[in-house]
Parts: structure tokens; C-alpha cells; sequence
């Protein structure tokens, strides 16, 4: 069995004619929640997340989540760096014979489980310096932290997923590894800038995610949001969420 990765429109280096589909699968998922690969997920993002909810909708989706956590779950060390190696060299081939490049997102669902995998992906992903990583995190409290075995790798950026349950864990974190981005969520983009300011010491209340407020579309001709926005994939700035519609304006 091979590790499979996912399209998320969202993500997409390279989109179709249309600007409607992606063409290369650029990010890679675990199954969600605590029971799974989340240890540190909150009482806020288990109520909103929209990872788990597709789990539920699509079940070819959550095969191929079940299918990932298989061959990961129970893994030593050396079988995760070669798996995990294998999946991100497959996607370097499919980048380099269409012309695209090269940012992967870990995690679209799930999450850093245990040390071992989380320095499983820092080898693999210091083993391909040409490829732009980025990934969100609640794996930096007294239940798993990662956070010392993928800070400052040069080709990651790393963002802790942060809102009003976690908070003092990240600013914990944040003391001794001042360059990890933050990700806020709240029910607004207000109350995720104060989440923000809670943690850093600057009071920068961070940027609203642009797609979530409608400033650019979810995917086009130039690929998915997060790839033609590049504040996250490139750890340029802190971001904000807002679960609520209402919220995002």
C-alpha cells in the first residue's frame, strides 16, 4: 500500500482550462478528531471543522483518510520517512512534467499525531528543499508538541492553530519559537484578532484569510486560493478565520 494524496480546490498549485479543478494533488490528510490524529484538537475547532464534516458526507473521501492512517498509525520511524518520501517524490514527478510548482499543504484534515511521525515529515521534508510545505497545527500543548521538531525549517511554514482554548499553550510556544506563524479561529474575524493579540506581545491583529471574505475565489485559472494568495504557504503572516459567515466581513 502506497500513501494516497488529495485535490482540494482550495490548495491547488495548478488548475484546469476552466480555473474550476485542480490537476495535481498537493496536499495529503489523516482522519480528524481526537479518536484519530488530532491530540490537540479544542472544544472549538471538533465543533466546526470542516474536514471531519466531509469525512461524513463523502465516504470515498474518508477511505482514502482510513486508507493513510493504516499504513502510518502503527509505523516506525523508517517506514514513515519512506512512505511519506515515496507520496511527496510522486507529487515532485507530477509537478515537474506539467510545469507547475511546487507547494504542498500537510494535513488539509488531520493533524501531527505523534513526535515520531511529526520528525518523520521534517526528514522528508529537508529532503526536498525545492518544495514549499505549509501546515497548520494544535499539536503544541501538554497532550503532543511537535513544535521543536518542524520550527525553522526553511521550506516549512508552520502555523499554530489557535482560538480561546489554546491559547496559553501557544503563547508558550510562540516565547521560544518567535518566527512560528499563528492561524486564529473564531466565530468572527474580530474575535479571532483578539485570539491574536492574546499571544503576541505586539498586538498584530493578523491578516483575514482572503478567500473566507470574498477577495479572491475559492479556485481559478491561477490556482486555489492559498496558492495565488501565498500568505500561508509562504508563513508571510499571521491569519485569521471566521466560522460564522456573519463573522468574515
Amino acid at each position: 500500500m502506497t500513501l494516497k494524496r488529495s485535490k482540494d480546490r482550495k490548495t491547488a498549485n495548478l488548475s484546469n482550462r476552466a480555473g474550476k479543478q485542480p490537476l495535481i494533488a498537493n496536499a495529503f490528510g489523516l482522519p480528524a478528531g481526537q479518536a484519530y490524529s488530532c491530540p490537540g484538537a479544542t472544544n472549538v475547532c471538533e465543533s466546526v471543522c470542516y474536514a471531519g464534516k466531509l469525512e461524513k458526507v463523502f465516504p470515498s473521501m474518508r477511505a482514502l483518510l482510513e486508507h493513510n492512517w493504516q499504513i502510518l498509525s502503527n509505523a516506525d520511524y523508517a517506514t514513515m520517512v519512506r512512505e511519506i518520501h515515496a507520496m511527496v517524490a510522486d507529487f515532485v514527478a507530477d509537478c515537474d512534467k506539467r510545469g507547475a510548482d511546487k507547494a504542498f499543504r500537510i494535513h488539509w484534515d488531520g493533524d501531527f499525531f505523534s513526535r515520531e511521525y511529526a520528525s518523520a515529515w521534517a526528514t522528508v521534508i529537508r529532503a526536498f528543499p525545492n518544495v514549499t510545505f505549509w501546515v497548520y497545527t494544535r499539536s503544541f500543548t501538554n497532550r503532543l508538541n511537535v513544535i521543536d521538531l518542524i520550527a525553522d525549517i526553511p521550506n516549512l511554514a508552520v502555523y499554530l492553530s489557535v482560538d480561546h482554548d489554546n491559547e496559553e499553550w501557544a503563547d508558550v510556544i510562540l516565547t521560544e519559537y518567535p518566527n512560528v506563524m499563528i492561524a486564529a479561529l473564531s466565530d468572527t474575524m474580530d474575535n479571532a484578532a483578539e485570539v491574536i493579540r492574546n499571544v503576541r506581545p505586539d498586538n498584530r491583529p493578523g491578516a483575514k484569510c482572503p478567500e473566507l471574505i470574498g477577495a479572491i475565489p475559492l479556485i481559478d485559472v491561477k490556482g486555489g486560493a492559498c496558492f495565488s494568495c501565498q500568505l500561508c504557504p509562504m508563513g508571510k503572516a499571521d491569519i485569521r478565520f471566521a466560522s460564522s459567515k456573519a463573522g468574515r466581513v
